[in-house]
């Protein structure tokens, strides 16, 4: 029997998975564009900041292990492309 995140990867060739890396640090902020707060994570071993969005907001991350499934995405910074990856599911590991 597959997995959820089997079905979504196989659904979709541009999702990624990560299983258990650990989160060297999580910010929260609230979204000046209604009720969301966007969470920030980056991740041990990697120079690209993982982005979500929540209703409420999440348990402090930094340290514990996560599984995410995410994209790549291009963002416009100030004038400048930075690639970020929007994650769609996170799980604590």
């Amino acid at each position: 029997m597959k997995s959820d995140v089997d079905k979504l990867l196989k659904k979709n060739e541009q999702l990624n998975q990560l299983d258990l890396v650990k989160v060297v640090s999580h910010v929260q902020r609230e979204i000046e564009d209604g009720d969301w707060v966007l969470n920030t994570l980056m991740l041990e071993g990697y120079d690209v900041p993982f982005k979500y969005r929540r209703k409420k907001k999440y348990q402090n991350l930094k340290g514990a292990p996560v599984n995410l499934t995410y994209y790549p995405e291009i963002e416009q910074v100030a004038g400048f492309d930075v690639e970020v990856m929007k994650v769609v599911r996170v799980r604590k590991g």
